[in-house]
């Protein structure tokens, strides 16, 4: 019942994985941190204020239009000549159709008709356009 004192043979079986949780919980607060920066939308728009209320959770194809009538489609700048082609080939392949439009309040009205109509064309099914709530 005494101590041993030779070398000892038995080997370790288990696994620390506290080292492992360390660098899960690590990778969890990272994506956490950066996750808010992927929501940035690539164009600036100035949204015009009105009372509205919160639509329902769709899968949206966003067109955004700024005050210098640059385009872009679900944050992907796009050159006006190729609106039509991008828009057709996002509508084909989403199965709600259905179509968010950025317009900035100084941007030109015949613009956001016009993406209005070319999207009515090609098969939205249905349109809304973004406000900001007005702050009382």
């Amino acid at each position: 019942m005494g101590m041993q004192s030779g070398p000892q043979d038995e080997l370790v079986t288990g696994i620390n994985v506290t080292p492992l949780v360390d660098v899960g919980l690590v990778l969890v607060i990272i994506f956490m941190v950066t996750a808010p920066l992927f929501e940035l939308p690539s164009l600036p728009v100035n949204l015009p204020k009105t009372h509205t209320k919160e639509g329902k959770e769709k899968e949206n194809i966003t067109v955004t239009i700024t005050q210098d009538g640059k385009l872009a489609v679900n944050e992907e700048e796009v050159a006006s000549n190729n609106l039509k082609t991008v828009l057709e080939n996002r509508l084909k392949l989403s199965t709600e159709k259905h179509l968010i439009l950025r317009a900035d309040k100084e941007s030109l009205h015949g613009d956001l008709l016009l993406v209005m109509r070319l999207a009515k064309e090609l098969g939205a099914k249905s349109m809304a356009i973004a406000t900001e709530p007005l702050s009382n």
